[in-house]
């Protein structure tokens, strides 16, 4: 110990004699105000610590909610649930007619990237790189990286097109997007990178695929369409020539009946009772005779008028639930047998005929209807899917105000089967 040292020291030693000679003359009210002070001072001393804490973890949480952000703009969310929730409404970028000239136009946008590639357009690099003092060497691995870097960009790009959907266009642009950031990135240190000339043509790819996908489904809809009408024709023709069969056939045995029954009335030696009783079969006849060729020209105008038919309107609410209805059209002579067939197993109950209208256009009178309701489709998308969210006195009022005002509607359907159906659960609910 030094002098200095030592001095401190002994200094230090009176200075603690003196405090403790001064601590005894206070009173004790006096050293028990003293030692609150002192115990407030730790508290204070305590508490600053502590906010100094709370200070730091404050700073900390900021810190990692700038992270999270961060992340959360560079996530690119794929969960299929979340998708369904949070994709917007797609709005076209292309007007083509056909499938074929999406595909034509896929096919140029591709060959143009094949060329960039090619070309050694599609990337920027570095000419003056080195390795071991060789820029042949230097040539070489620059050219390795434009392969590795393109074969990556070009992965990615195929699994989003190919992934592409209604739900997920925005996330699998982005994903392309990411995947261009992440590659240029990579490569910095060797002066490799992708152009943005060739991600737009990525990015022109990805919509042109996916209206593509669109267009090929609304095409294969209207062949779908067309088949289902070129089978209603051949119905139609089957039924018309059947029924004009029968009818030839009823007709030519009446028309027989008639000739043999005049031959008798023609007979002088017939008893007036008899000729009477003749005569009232000839008119039965004749009568029949008249109704089987009225039904006949009702056949030729369906031959000859393409566009006759029934409109009807239907429902089916142990399928779809009440105010659903389907406005449809038929030219069968018996549309009863239509209805019948959209009544098959595909869904679990009958449909029920809330009106029936014949036209001579029927399908104008089912396009005008359609247009009337336009706004209460169920299916906005697929035109063919003809049900429609409306009041039935709704369809009604339209009908009678401004096609037919003598057509019977069926307010309450029957729905037999549904309805006992029901009973039957809660039968079986109680038991």
């Amino acid at each position: 110990m030094g002098i200095m040292d030592f001095f401190k020291a002994k200094e230090n030693k009176r200075l603690k004699q003196e405090v403790e000679e001064l601590r005894n003359l206070l009173t004790p009210e006096q050293k028990e105000v003293k030692d609150i002070s002192d115990y407030l001072l730790e508290l204070q001393e305590k508490k600053d610590k502590l906010v100094n804490q709370v200070e730091k973890l404050n700073e900390e949480i900021s810190d990692l909610i700038n992270q999270k952000n961060i992340k959360k703009k560079e996530l690119i969310t794929l969960d299929e649930e979340v998708l369904m929730q949070d994709f917007g409404l797609y709005q076209p970028k292309y007007d083509f007619a056909t499938s074929e000239q999406y595909k034509a136009k896929l096919d140029d946008l591709r060959n143009k990237q094949k060329q960039m590639i090619k070309d050694k357009t599609a990337v920027h690099y570095s000419t003056n790189w080195t390795v071991d003092g060789s820029k042949a060497k230097g040539t070489k691995m620059t050219n390795d990286n434009i392969k590795q870097i393109l074969r990556s960009f070009n992965t990615e790009c195929e699994n989003a097109i190919d992934r592409v959907k209604f739900n997920n266009i925005d996330s699998m642009k982005k994903r392309i997007e990411k995947s261009f950031e992440s590659l240029n990135k990579l490569n910095e240190t060797v002066h490799v990178g992708l152009k943005p000339s060739f991600l737009n043509l990525k990015i022109e790819e990805l919509y042109l695929a996916y209206e593509y996908q669109v267009k090929k489904q609304e095409e294969k809809e209207e062949q779908k369409r067309i088949r289902e009408e070129l089978r209603e024709q051949a119905k139609l023709k089957k039924e018309l020539e059947e029924a004009r069969k029968n009818i030839d056939k009823d007709l030519k045995h009446f028309t027989n009946a008639l000739e043999s029954l005049n031959i008798q009335l023609n007979n002088n030696e017939i008893t007036q009772e008899q000729r009477e009783a003749l005569l009232n079969k000839k008119n039965e006849l004749e009568e029949q005779i008249n109704t089987l060729t009225n039904n006949l020209k009702d056949i030729d105008y369906r031959q000859e008028n393409q566009k006759a038919g029934y409109v009807y309107v239907i429902s089916n609410i142990g399928a779809f639930g009440e105010d659903i209805y389907k406005i449809g059209m038929t030219r069968r002579l018996n549309p009863q047998d239509r209805i019948d067939e959209l009544g098959d197993a595909s869904v679990p109950f009958n449909f029920d005929v809330h009106a029936m209208i014949f036209a001579e256009d029927a399908p104008a009178l089912e396009n005008a209807l359609h247009k009337a309701f336009d706004n209460k489709k169920v299916n906005m998308i697929n035109q063919r899917r003809e049900f429609f969210n409306v009041k039935l006195e709704e369809i009604e009022k339209v009908i009678r105000n401004n096609f037919d005002n003598t057509v019977e509607f069926i307010k309450i359907p029957e729905a037999e089967q549904y309805r006992e159906s029901v009973k039957m659960r809660e039968q079986y609910n109680r038991n």
